[in-house]
């Protein structure tokens, strides 16, 4: 498995060079990535998700473990964040850098990164990419609200509403019907294959992004900053192992895919959706953006080793 994992990551990772190079070459700027990030978040998230879902046969039993799988991966980041709220403590915590690393230590991009890694290493088990859906919509719950209130320190400023209406809930609530009901069965096979294709430009479109980030990047800068450290290795190492040993417990009895996907997908990089509150809440939003790309350069080394866990 460790090297499945090495070459998938690897291979995701090398969507980052046509970003990389077309900034440097100057057609592509900056101002392009709101754009960009559009595209991706409006209408890869919704397909990406129903297409996953439409890899799936309808069971009872499918339906218990994506329940199960919501609430354990709910549960994994509350307590961590909580688990770093405690040892930060009163002080640093008021810190806006110690808020944004407790948030950015759980939110990782577990679709556009993780479903490709997870599906790669488990190909026997289709179910994994509608793990990786579940584990998007306890995230975004977490993000708008939890998320929140950690940059900010204020409950004022949690918003239900943006939890609830937002594209990864969207894409679910449309997603359903395909699992509950078939409905790839029933669908022409060229608008089912024109879902999946869409699916498939996601990750590229989203290293494309982090590609275009990077460059505009000062390179060296963003190595030079303890507090990003600190964030990945909660992110990529810790965090994964925490909620790999939670999924874990006897009593549990949780099926090995089911506990494999949430290691797997809790090892992935920082979410972008980390730069969007950091920004959104005028809350380090440079160590945001630095997080996610360190952490998403560093990943090559993290999920290969985590797979020697399984």
């Amino acid at each position: 498995m460790f090297t499945i994992a090495l070459s998938n990551v690897l291979v995701t990772l090398f969507y980052l060079f046509p970003g990389f190079v077309i900034r440097k070459l100057g057609w592509a700027k900056e101002e392009h990535l709101p754009t960009l990030s559009a595209i991706l978040v409006y209408i890869g998230t919704p397909f990406l998700q129903v297409a996953s879902f439409m890899s799936m046969d309808f069971s009872w039993e499918g339906v218990k473990n994506m329940g199960i799988f919501f609430l354990v991966t709910f549960a994994a980041q509350c307590l961590f964040m909580l688990a770093l709220r405690l040892i930060l403590g009163k002080k640093r915590f008021g810190e806006g850098k110690y808020r944004l690393l407790t948030i950015g230590a759980v939110m990782g991009n577990v679709g556009f990164f993780g479903i490709p890694i997870v599906s790669a290493l488990l190909p026997d088990n289709p179910e994994v990419a509608c793990y990786a859906a579940m584990y998007s919509l306890s995230m975004n719950v977490l993000a708008f609200t939890v998320g929140v209130f950690c940059l900010t320190g204020e409950k004022k400023y949690m918003s239900l509403k943006a939890a609830v209406f937002n594209p990864t809930v969207f894409g679910f609530v449309v997603s359903v019907p395909f699992y509950v009901f078939g409905l790839r069965n029933v669908l022409p096979e060229v608008l089912v294959s024109a879902i999946v294709t869409v699916k498939n430009m996601t990750t590229p479109l989203c290293m494309f992004i982090l590609g275009i980030r990077l460059a505009s990047a000062r390179f060296f800068e963003i190595w030079n900053k303890p507090t990003v450290y600190g964030t990945v290795v909660l992110k990529l190492l810790l965090f994964p192992l925490f909620a790999y040993a939670l999924v874990s417990l006897p009593f549990f009895g949780l099926p090995d895919s089911l506990r494999w996907s949430v290691l797997i997908l809790s090892g992935t990089p920082c979410a972008s959706i980390l730069l969007s509150l950091s920004e959104l809440r005028r809350t380090e939003p440079d160590l945001a953006a630095d997080s996610i790309l360190v952490s998403t350069l560093l990943c090559f080394l993290t999920l290969p080793l985590l797979t020697f866990v399984m």
